[in-house]
């Protein structure tokens, strides 16, 4: 669990010192430059793939996931150089279009930083283990997403924004360290015959079909399930992503001012995530079962959007995206991991990534077309904040069979 914390740690810490750069560079362009960029992040989402179930084909886990995560090592490098090279002139048509680039690659990349991290614990924890523990190691993710934040909001100025990608290089290879060197053992309830599959799955390659992420995924209503209900979350987040593009871009005019505030909103994020994943995460599942967790967020969604339509102002966007985000950190996610531990293994890297990832990145793609189709048909803010308050209902009755068929499948 410590280890598992640790890891988690210095992923998210690494993914959180770049996420307001991202945000700052959307905050910077319009609502159709924006989709755009939504298109080109699911395409290149679409190549990795595959590249990703290769490696997984190959090698055993303590070996493809640091394979890749010094991939994206290795691209962070690049960009910082390109960035450098191009003297960094804020505005500057190279440095726009660079902009768009990073946000592009990132957008996708920290998808897969963060996925590995959950397809290698439903590999390592049973369902009964992950319930108990996955809140407590996401206390370490949060840690690692407050610092990352702090460190952003902090130093920007002073290092400025280009050496945070050093920084956030220092802390992936962190985390390949801990990967490379993470225990066997599976917890102190964990028998001979666990520690003995631990350590065979660990030290083999998943195998199987290179296209089984998808093939398995179509076939299974369970695994269909996760990925609709996947879907609705990110149609909200990309909602939600949109109206604080706008109304943050409209209050700040520089981009240094709106990562500075963004990585404030995110410091606040992790701050209520951490209390609630210390004092109430597994509390909550193990007192009203896994249903609580995946139905805390779409019955928050639905309040929160209905609160938006009425008060469309930067303090009520930031109070609803700080509980939208704390809720999925502290509840949603940990449930949507446990999902996962019942599938079998090749499922648990290829299903759970391609859902992960790509379906992911497609239903960002789903919302962002159906806000610009919104707004074209006449629909402000307000209006569009509506729609998604019946999405979020049909959200939440998702989430409640899923928790219900996750249990039937552990029994």
């Amino acid at each position: 669990m410590l280890a598992s914390a640790l890891f988690f740690f210095c992923a998210l810490a690494s993914w959180f010192v770049l996420r307001p750069m991202r945000d700052a560079v959307a905050a910077g362009t319009t609502p159709a430059q924006l989709s755009l960029l939504f298109v080109g992040t699911l395409v290149v989402t679409l190549t990795a793939n595959p590249l990703f179930w290769s490696l997984v084909v190959k090698f055993p886990p303590r070996k493809f996931i640091p394979y890749a995560y010094q991939l994206i090592v290795a691209s962070l490098l690049v960009f910082y150089v390109i960035f450098r090279s191009g003297g960094g002139h804020d505005n500057s048509a190279t440095d726009i279009w660079t902009g768009r680039a990073f946000f592009v690659w990132t957008s996708m990349f920290n998808l897969f930083v963060t996925s590995l991290f959950w397809c290698f614990m439903a590999d390592v924890f049973k369902s009964e283990q992950a319930k108990r523990l996955f809140g407590f190691i996401g206390v370490g993710g949060t840690l690692g997403s407050v610092v990352g934040s702090a460190v952003t909001a902090s130093f920007t100025k002073s290092i400025g924004e280009l050496n945070l990608l050093l920084v956030s290089c220092v802390l992936l290879e962190l985390a390949v360290v801990v990967v490379t060197r993470f225990p066997v053992a599976a917890g102190a309830d964990s028998t001979a015959a666990d520690r003995a599959r631990l350590a065979d799955d660990q030290g083999r390659p998943v195998g199987g079909n290179l296209w089984a992420g998808f093939s398995n995924t179509v076939k299974s209503p369970y695994l269909l399930g996760i990925a609709m209900y996947l879907v609705l979350f990110t149609i909200g987040s990309t909602f939600l992503y949109f109206e604080q593009s706008a109304i943050v871009g409209a209050a700040y005019a520089d981009r240094a001012s709106r990562t500075v505030v963004l990585a404030r909103v995110e410091l606040a994020v992790q701050v209520l995530t951490i209390t609630a994943q210390i004092f109430f995460t597994g509390r909550i599942i193990r007192w009203f079962g896994l249903v609580a967790a995946l139905a805390f967020l779409p019955i928050v969604s639905m309040l929160g959007f209905g609160a938006l339509a009425s008060i469309p102002v930067f303090t009520a966007l930031a109070a609803f995206v700080v509980l939208r985000r704390a809720g999925n950190f502290a509840l949603t996610n940990p449930g949507m991991e446990v999902l996962f531990t019942v599938v079998p293994r090749e499922d648990k890297y290829k299903a759970k990534s391609f859902i992960e990832t790509f379906v992911y990145r497609g239903g960002d793609q789903l919302g962002a077309w159906s806000y610009a189709g919104l707004t074209a048909i006449g629909l402000s803010l307000v209006g569009i904040s509506w729609v998604a308050v019946p999405l979020s209902a049909a959200w939440l009755g998702l989430g409640v069979w899923l928790a219900r068929r996750q249990a039937a499948l552990a029994g």
